[in-house]
């Protein structure tokens, strides 16, 4: 394999903007969504309580102040105050500068002969400031708010008092946000280990259909996977999988018998052909030429008529729909027996006009199937009669023969199928006629019956949708 060769379990790079491969798991998938979701969720809350709690203790920080700042104001507006100014509230760093002079007229303890915290004024129209300070390391060891109120009194005159309340230890910082994120991904995590678990426990029963599926093969289509009692999608599945092994168990079955049948029948003139041409071999002087080739022609003729059948039927169960036009029932009826040598009298009684769409080869070997069937049963005579009956085009071929049992009218249309009574394919047909007549039938949306005829004997009935009718 060459340098640039890429072996046959690996990659080969997609380029620039490639993506990682999706996982193919729906475990796998479904926890990463669930996971991205429940994170994305997570993402937005913290930072929305991060915003949320700075501006909340920001804003208690502003009214401590302001609350302190103006109990000192009213005090030092009644005369003067002690000195060091005692502290108010959570306020031990308070303040009186003269407006004037900028000179600090009375201070609290903390920041006893210190200069001004700050030289910020309130406007003319506003009575109160606040400023946030973060450079006086005597207030606090981070920032603090400051809040100030203009007074004029009697002791100083003309003055701000201000009063600082440092901000809490975690207002400016990222250490909440990198707490809640800490405790987020715990609950993520834990997410994730519930979500996989639940996935897990939903597809079990998936897992279980594949085992069951795995052991079925071709020699034993009896098993069946196991149907969960969960009422869920997932047993709606395995329900149809096994509908679907029940179908494709029967079909197997019936090919299984039609291989067989078909195998018989064919073996029986092959056998025939055989046997007579052995003899005539073996005993050129004692054998009829003229009449082992008749035999022999006729045996050719059902092998022919056999394979015929059976290509037909080929055709059909393939499902191709070959293309269709509009047909006259009537007409196709009549060019069929001017084409045929009946056994016995074929009467036709057919209505002008009954159109049908149809494909003209199917229907007219159905036609010909059921003219055959009645021709080999019937014993004096064959009536053929096509009408127009609420939509449908009606052909009904009796003929005056034995008839066939009630019980066995569903069962002649199975592929080679034998009667007990007089009306088998021992007859000489193949044992497929009926069932191809019928399959075409079903397959322009028509339906083959039989019952019986009015003067004794059997009546095949084919109904097709006529041609326009809604």
């Amino acid at each position: 394999m060459g340098a640039g060769a890429v072996g046959p379990t690996e990659e080969a790079p997609r380029g620039r903007g490639a993506r990682w491969p999706r996982p193919r798991s729906i475990r796998s998938r479904v926890t990463i969504a669930a996971s991205f979701g429940t994170g994305l969720l997570l993402a937005i809350l913290v930072a929305a309580a991060g915003l949320m709690l700075q501006w909340v203790a920001r804003a208690q920080v502003h009214d401590e102040a302001a609350q302190a700042a103006r109990r000192v104001a009213v005090a030092a507006t009644a005369g003067r105050l002690a000195d060091p100014v005692p502290p108010y509230g959570r306020s031990s760093a308070i303040q009186i500068v003269d407006d004037r002079t900028d000179r600090v007229l009375a201070a609290s303890a903390v920041l006893k002969g210190r200069p001004p915290m700050t030289r910020a004024r309130p406007e003319r129209v506003d009575t109160r400031v606040d400023v946030r300070i973060c450079d006086d390391r005597q207030i606090a060891r981070a920032c603090a708010v400051v809040v100030g109120y203009d007074v004029v009194t009697a002791a100083y005159g003309e003055a701000t008092v201000y009063a600082a309340i440092p901000e809490p230890w975690f207002v400016g910082s990222l250490v909440p946000e990198f707490v809640l994120g800490l405790l987020c991904a715990t609950v993520l995590g834990l997410v994730a280990a519930g979500v996989w678990r639940a996935a897990g426990r939903a597809l079990r029963p998936v897992r279980r259909i594949e085992r069951g599926l795995a052991d079925i093969t071709a020699s034993d289509l009896s098993r069946r996977v196991p149907e969960p009692d969960t009422g869920d999608e997932i047993a709606v599945l395995a329900a149809t999988v096994n509908a679907t092994l029940d179908r494709l168990e029967a079909a197997v079955a019936q090919q299984r018998r039609f291989t067989s049948d078909a195998s018989h029948e064919l073996r029986t003139p092959l056998t025939g052909l055989r046997a007579r041409l052995e003899l005539a071999l073996d005993d050129p002087e004692g054998t009829d030429p003229q009449r082992t080739m008749r035999d022999a022609l006729r045996d050719a003729d059902r092998l022919h008529q056999i394979v015929d059948d059976l290509l037909a039927l080929a055709r059909l169960d393939s499902g191709v729909e070959p293309a269709r036009s509009v047909l006259d029932v009537g007409e196709l009826v009549r060019a069929e027996h001017r084409r045929r040598d009946p056994r016995v009298p074929v009467v036709v009684d057919a209505e002008p006009d009954v159109m049908v769409v149809a494909n003209r080869l199917q229907l007219a070997r159905a036609l010909v199937n059921l003219l055959a069937n009645a021709d080999r049963h019937a014993d004096s005579k064959v009536v053929v009669t096509v009408r127009a009956e609420d939509g449908r085009a009606v052909v009904t071929i009796a003929d005056d023969g034995p008839g066939v049992p009630e019980g066995e009218r569903e069962r002649i249309f199975d592929r080679f199928t034998r009667l007990d009574a007089a009306r088998s394919r021992d007859a000489g047909g193949s044992g497929l006629g009926l069932p191809i007549a019928r399959e075409i039938a079903v397959r322009h949306g028509g339906a083959l019956t039989v019952e019986d005829a009015p003067g004794g004997g059997a009546a095949f009935v084919l109904s097709l949708p006529v041609a326009g009718w809604n």
